[in-house]
């Protein structure tokens, strides 16, 4: 269980800053997007 939580955190770390970097600045699909495609491959 530890471990999975390990593997999950740098993504859920860099998807909030994102979200919040998109909240701070506007929201941008375009970047959004290809942030949330970076993050799955």
């Amino acid at each position: 269980m530890k471990d999975k939580i390990i593997q999950y955190k740098k993504p859920i770390i860099i998807t909030t800053s994102v979200i919040i970097l998109q909240l701070l600045f506007g929201f941008d699909p375009k970047f959004f997007i290809i942030n949330i495609i970076w993050l799955l491959v």
